[in-house]
C-alpha cells in the first residue's frame, strides 16, 4: 500500500507548476499578447476578466469530478485538453477574427483549467497528511508561481525576441502558443509518472446531492465573513494583474513605461521568479512553524503594499531599469509571501467531509473576487490614468485589512507540530 506523502517532493512541483501554467497564460499572457496585436485597454481589461468566469462557476461542477473517475484521471485528461486548446490559440492567431477564434479557445482552455483545479486541489488534500498540507504549501505556492513566471516571464521573452526577429507580432505569437501547447503535453507526462495512485486506497468521503454540499459549506461558521475576506483579499491585484503589463508596454505619451516585449518578459522572468520563489517558500516555512495567526496580517500587507511603487513609477515617469526592476522585486516577493497566508486560510475554509468540493467552492469565490473588479480595471485606467489608477489599487488593500477583525481560525492552524518532525 501507498502511505500518506509519497513522493510529496516530486510531483507536488510538478502537479502546480502544471497548474500556474495554463491559468497564466490565459489570464494574464493573453493581455500582453493582445496589448501587442493591437487590441485597447479597455477590450482587453474587459474580455480577459471574463476568462476568470470557469474558476468563478468551478464550484458548479465539483461534486461531479468528486463523483465520477479518479482525481488523477481527471487532471491527466484536462491538462490534455489544455495543450489542445493552447494548439487552437496558436494556430488561431494569424487569421482573420483572430479575436473571436482565440477568445473561443482561451475559453476552452480556462474550463479544462479550472478543472484541473478543482482535481489537483482534491488530490493534494487525499494524497497529504493534514500537517503535511501546510508545511507544503510553500512549495505548492512557489512552483505554482514559478509557471506563471515561466508564462510570464520567459514565454513573453521568447514571444519578444520573435517579434524582433520577424517583425510581425502575429507570426511570434502564434509560434508562443503553439511552444506552450508542447510544454502542457510534456507536463501531463510527467504528472502521469510522478503522481501516485492513492484513490484506491482511501475510504470513499459521504456522497451527498450538490446542494446538500452547497448547504454544508453555508452552513459553516462565520462564513459570511469568511467569504467577504476572500473576495476582498485580491481586490487590489485583480485590477494591477492586467494593467501592470499595459502600463510597462504602453508608450510615454500615453502614460507608460514604453518598455519592449522582450524586456518585460526578462524582468518578470529574471528578477521575478527568484524573489517569487524567496516569498513562497519563507510564507510557507513561517506559517508551518508559528501558525496562520501570527503571519496573516504581514503577509496581506506585503501582497498589496508593494502595488505603491507602481504608483510611484507612474507619478515620476520614471523608466529606470533599477527602478521598475526593484518594483518587481518587491511586487513578487510580496505576492510569494502574502499569498501563502490565502492558501492556508482556504485550506481552513475547506475543513469538513466534504473538502475537495468545498475547496472549490471557495477558490471559486477567489476567482469572483479576481475576475469582477480585473473586468472594471482598463475603463477605470482610461479613466484615472496610470497614476491615478495604481493609487486607487493601492487604497483597494484596505477592506480585507478591515475583515481581518472579523473572521475565526484557529490561531495555530497550519503549524506543524513536533510530532511531524522527521
Amino acid at each position: 500500500m501507498i502511505p500518506k506523502d509519497t513522493r510529496a517532493w516530486w510531483w507536488v512541483p510538478s502537479l502546480y507548476f502544471t497548474q500556474g501554467l495554463p491559468y497564466i497564460l490565459v489570464v494574464t499572457v493573453s493581455v500582453i499578447m493582445y496589448k501587442q496585436l493591437g487590441v485597447g485597454n479597455a477590450e482587453i481589461g474587459l474580455y480577459t476578466s471574463w476568462l476568470y468566469l470557469p474558476w468563478v462557476l468551478k464550484p458548479i461542477w465539483s461534486p461531479w469530478v468528486d463523483l465520477k473517475g479518479t482525481k488523477r484521471r481527471w487532471f491527466l485528461w484536462m491538462q490534455l485538453l489544455i495543450a489542445m486548446a493552447f494548439l487552437g490559440v496558436g494556430l488561431s492567431v494569424p487569421a482573420n477574427g483572430f479575436l473571436i477564434l482565440t477568445l473561443a479557445f482561451f475559453w476552452m482552455a480556462a474550463f479544462a483549467s479550472a478543472t484541473n483545479d478543482i482535481a489537483s486541489d482534491g488530490y493534494y488534500m487525499i494524497a497529504l497528511s493534514e500537517k503535511k498540507q501546510s508545511f507544503f504549501v510553500g512549495l505548492r505556492s512557489t512552483f505554482y508561481r514559478l509557471a506563471m513566471i515561466t508564462g510570464q516571464g520567459l514565454m513573453v521573452i521568447f514571444a519578444g525576441f520573435l517579434e524582433e526577429a520577424f517583425g510581425d507580432p502575429s507570426r511570434a505569437w502564434s509560434l508562443t502558443m503553439v511552444l506552450a501547447a508542447f510544454l502542457m503535453l510534456l507536463l501531463t507526462a510527467s504528472n502521469f509518472f510522478a503522481a501516485p495512485v492513492y484513490e484506491d486506497l482511501e475510504a470513499h468521503e459521504q456522497r451527498r446531492s450538490f446542494l446538500g454540499i452547497l448547504r454544508n459549506f453555508f452552513q459553516k461558521p462565520n462564513i459570511g465573513w469568511a467569504l467577504a475576506f476572500i473576495l476582498t483579499y485580491r481586490l487590489g491585484e485583480s485590477q494591477l494583474v492586467k494593467m501592470a503589463a499595459p502600463f510597462l508596454l504602453d508608450s510615454q505619451t500615453e502614460g507608460g513605461l514604453a518598455y519592449s516585449t522582450e524586456a518585460v518578459g526578462t524582468i518578470y522572468g529574471t528578477l521575478g521568479v527568484i524573489f517569487l520563489s524567496a516569498g513562497g517558500i519563507m510564507g510557507g516555512i513561517l506559517i508551518s512553524r508559528d501558525g496562520l495567526k501570527k503571519w496573516i496580517l504581514p503577509m496581506l500587507l506585503a501582497l498589496n503594499l508593494p502595488n505603491a511603487m507602481y504608483a510611484l513609477l507612474a507619478w515620476a515617469g520614471n523608466d529606470s531599469l533599477w527602478a521598475v526592476g526593484g518594483t518587481v522585486i518587491l511586487e513578487q516577493f510580496g505576492y510569494g509571501f502574502g499569498f501563502a497566508a490565502f492558501l492556508v486560510y482556504l485550506i481552513y475554509i475547506a475543513q469538513g467531509p466534504f473538502k475537495t468540493a468545498h475547496y472549490a467552492l471557495a477558490t471559486g469565490f477567489m476567482a469572483l473576487g479576481m475576475m469582477l473588479p480585473g473586468m472594471a480595471s482598463g475603463y477605470i485606467q482610461e479613466w484615472l490614468g496610470y497614476p491615478g489608477f495604481f493609487l486607487w489599487v493601492v487604497a483597494a488593500a484596505l477592506p480585507s485589512i478591515l475583515l481581518l477583525k472579523f473572521i475565526r481560525y484557529p490561531a495555530d492552524f497550519g503549524k506543524k507540530s513536533a510530532s511531524d518532525n522527521g
